[in-house]
């Protein structure tokens, strides 16, 4: 899901406001509470322009949040990094300018991505997730009590540092004997290896010019890297970018019908995320029949995990494979196939691109 505190930075512009210069990380759990009815009693303060957070989703449509503050920014070799106290959505990381998550909504998320997976697989045991550097990921798949390792590949140690540091709701996570976490391309993580997963999980930014994930997206490597590495029966889900009526053709159906070059059976199903301000997808793929049953779903639930699910049951996970038909016909009529030499990026551009753009 996706530079910045300068005056170059096209989408993304934040000044710093008096009294944030030296501010420690924001004390509160990164994911600690999902709203309070008594928040809509409170009086709407007035609020400076230089304190707000704007995006430009598309050339012509702008999503700004009013700021508390900025909490940390840094750049590493291959993004920027801002982590902002949002007045509506909490803590919200933000990487090249791009919202990646937000504490208050980014459960759906995650829950999304990860469960409806690990449900329909029949005794998962191992996973891998390319990319996941928030945890997020990670702390669902391990939800589930009869996994017994989980690897979480990113390829930039600066960001997994910081969101260890500073996205405290995951801590449990990364002290969990089963996760392992490895800093490398993920193409490359599993060229190295003979290990077969039961499901491979793709927690990406989306593609965008420049970016560092945007191979990971291509017909070749589901075919000849990421396939062979899933065990028999085995499951793989990625998130599919921007979903909605009027967003669903940029990337989302071209994710799908790529996805269906390469594996027999493919779900495409959606949420809709407030802080993205849009619905959002996710595309599910094997070569065994991917079996929805309501009752079998909620027994799962039960039997498997630990801890709660705040957005999915048993049947919000069927229902949200039920698409309307705008979204649904243009799945079935996309014949765009992302390759190395012929890709779709969502608006924006990632550090690579910003560097080439002024050099």
């Amino acid at each position: 899901m996706l530079s910045l505190l300068c005056a170059v930075v096209m989408v993304f512009y934040v000044p710093l406001p008096p009294g944030f210069e030296n501010m420690s990380p924001f004390p509160l759990p990164y994911f600690d509470d999902y709203g309070d009815d008594d928040d809509q009693n409170l009086p709407v303060p007035e609020i400076d322009h230089e304190e707000w957070f704007e995006e430009q989703l598309e050339a012509d449509l702008k999503w700004s949040f009013a700021l508390n503050g900025v909490l940390h920014a840094e750049t590493s070799e291959f993004q920027d990094i801002v982590l902002l106290d949002t007045k509506r959505f909490g803590k919200a990381l933000v990487i090249d300018g791009k919202l990646q998550s937000a504490e208050k909504d980014e459960f759906i998320y995650s829950e999304c991505l990860v469960h409806p997976a690990l449900l329909i697989h029949d005794n998962p045991k191992t996973v891998f997730i390319m990319g996941g550097s928030q945890g997020s990921t990670a702390r669902e798949a391990l939800k589930h009590k009869d996994l017994e390792k989980v690897v979480m590949c990113d390829i930039d140690k600066v960001l997994v540092d910081f969101c260890r540091l500073h996205l405290t709701a995951n801590e449990e996570a990364y002290r969990d004997e089963r996760l392992q976490i490895a800093i490398n391309d993920a193409k490359e993580e599993l060229e190295k290896s003979e290990e077969k997963y039961d499901v491979i999980i793709g927690d990406l930014a989306d593609p965008i010019e420049g970016g560092t994930c945007n191979h990971l997206y291509t017909k070749s490597f589901y075919q000849q890297v990421l396939k062979p590495r899933l065990k028999d029966h085995g499951i793989f889900v990625t998130q599919g970018g921007p979903a909605g009526i009027l967003s669903h053709k940029q990337i989302f159906t071209s994710i799908y019908n790529t996805i269906k070059q390469v594996f027999k059976y493919v779900i495409a199903y959606t949420a809709h995320i407030p802080s993205y301000a849009d619905s959002w997808g996710w595309v599910l793929a094997s070569d065994e029949e991917l079996k929805l049953d309501v009752e079998e779903l909620k027994v799962k639930i039960k039997e498997r995990m630990k801890g709660d699910l705040y957005y999915l049951d048993g049947d919000s996970i069927f229902s949200s494979t039920v698409l309307n038909k705008t979204v649904s016909t243009a799945l079935v009529n996309e014949t765009h196939v992302f390759t190395e030499e012929d890709a779709r990026f969502v608006y924006g551009h990632g550090l690579t691109a910003a560097n080439s753009s002024t050099t």
